[in-house]
């Protein structure tokens, strides 16, 4: 079992920056390939970035490229999701979730385990 706990979220204005973290416990965090989503109201489950086991390696979906970056220490069992420029359509339920492979994924069922989500809200 991997526990998720995301944090980091809050009310920011359009054109600010907010990083998220995420720690895990549980099983080997190292192994796991690591992404984000984020829901907002009323739409579904969306892939945000992603990153390899060994933090080599990341993924971006195309309305945030160059505008996010996912990280991760695995020292401290901890990534990261560096937000800028943020939009008012970035404003969603943000969530961490923990693969068991190493691999990237970039859909929801490629997951095993699941935060339980931060809100952020962008005002425009």
């Amino acid at each position: 079992q991997v526990q998720l706990v995301e944090s980091g979220g809050g009310l920011v204005q359009a054109g600010g920056s907010l990083r998220l973290s995420c720690v895990a416990s549980g099983r080997t965090f190292s192994r796991s390939a690591m992404g984000w989503f984020r829901q907002a109201p009323g739409k579904e489950r969306e892939f945000v970035a992603t990153i390899t086991w060994a933090g080599i390696t990341t993924h971006y979906a195309d309305s945030v490229k160059g505008r996010f970056t996912i990280s991760r220490d695995n020292a401290k069992n901890t990534v990261y999701l560096q937000m800028n420029s943020l939009k008012p359509e970035d404003t969603a339920v943000y969530y961490c979730a923990a693969r068991s492979d190493y691999e990237l994924g970039t859909v929801p069922y490629e997951y095993d385990y699941w935060g339980q989500g931060t809100q952020v809200t962008v005002s425009s």
